[in-house]
């Protein structure tokens, strides 16, 4: 194993039971540093858990490998299976781990929220699937409950 860092992700929920990616196949797209020198990619990186490729020795898998424009170093990156949680209302408004990776010669700097999530409503139980939060902020309304529903402030870190 190489170095564990967390996604931590807070939000304030409104009406929303909880908050949670597509696992497996929900893509984590992120701004990457290799730890050899110190370069830091100017493009999003998609990780998905789901998908795997082979390093140059070809005996093991990852869910991301690349090789750095500046160091030449091959560096890869895993979310660790079973790290996965949801974030909930009990959750709201404070940080909580949603993802972990696996680091070796790459570390994630910065995390951008898309499409992919899927929210579940207090009450109704009412399900919202592939809901984008890449505007950090998402609006609703349920018929059932006759309310609005939301998320608000989403903010994301790494460690």
């Amino acid at each position: 194993m190489g170095k564990t860092m967390q996604l931590k992700i807070k939000a304030q929920l409104e009406n929303v039971e909880e908050l949670k990616t597509n696992h497996p196949d929900f893509s984590f797209s992120l701004k990457l540093k290799c730890s050899g020198c110190g370069e830091i990619s100017d493009k999003w990186h998609d990780v998905t858990e789901s998908e795997r490729f082979p390093g140059k020795t070809g005996r093991s898998e990852n869910n991301y490998i690349a090789k750095c424009k500046m160091c030449g170093r091959e560096n890869s990156l895993d979310i660790i299976p079973g790290s996965n949680a949801p974030y909930s209302n009990n959750d709201s408004g404070k940080l909580k781990a949603i993802v972990s990776f696996d680091c070796r010669g790459i570390e994630p700097i910065e995390f951008q929220p898309g499409d992919g999530w899927i929210i579940k409503i207090e009450e109704s139980g009412k399900i919202f699937r592939d809901v984008d939060l890449s505007e950090k902020e998402w609006v609703e309304y349920d018929e059932k409950i006759q309310q609005s529903v939301g998320i608000y402030e989403f903010y994301s870190e790494l460690h």
